[in-house]
């Protein structure tokens, strides 16, 4: 439909105690907080294997900017040997989990995502030329807030995965 233009590509590693239930409601909940109310889990696959579980999730977020603009960030998860565990917290006993976590974070401008812009030739021929020559500032302005939108996820994401494996 649209025209898409990646603008951010980082893997996120930690191997270590994590709690999975609160990390993966901290990621669902900065998204709901930054304004990416269509949320989607495009897939999940959960297997038991002998060294501890193994899930891999598929988020992708959208959000619409404009008519014309949307911003797409896409989080793959990638769980290996998750198993329970237990830790001292201030002389108290509590439940966490332990393994690698692997988050692949992908962040996209889409433009023309209604597809206005493609029901002819023609139509497709001056989208080009209102990208190149109109709108250039405003998508290098559109991706430049995007890459920091993402660089911002994986900042807070590394903070809080720090946290907790601190415990």
């Amino acid at each position: 439909m649209g025209v898409k233009n990646e603008v951010f590509d980082q893997t996120l590693k930690h191997k270590g105690y994590f709690n999975y239930t609160d990390l993966y409601n901290f990621c669902y909940n900065w998204f709901k907080d930054n304004g990416y109310k269509n949320l989607a889990e495009e897939e999940y696959i959960e297997k038991i294997a002998p060294i501890g579980k193994e899930i891999q999730i598929k988020w992708v977020a959208k959000k619409k900017v404009s008519d014309y603009f949307r911003q797409i960030i896409t989080v793959k998860w990638h769980i290996l040997g998750m198993t329970d565990a237990e830790v001292e917290v201030n002389g108290k006993k509590e439940k966490t989990n332990k393994g690698e976590v692997k988050l692949k974070i992908s962040a996209e401008v889409e433009k023309d995502w209604e597809g206005n812009w493609e029901k002819t030739p023609f139509y497709v021929m001056l989208r080009g030329i209102y990208d190149k020559y109109i709108l250039r500032t405003t998508i290098d302005e559109y991706e430049d807030a995007l890459t920091a939108k993402a660089s911002n996820f994986v900042a807070d994401t590394k903070a809080f995965l720090n946290l907790e494996g601190r415990k």
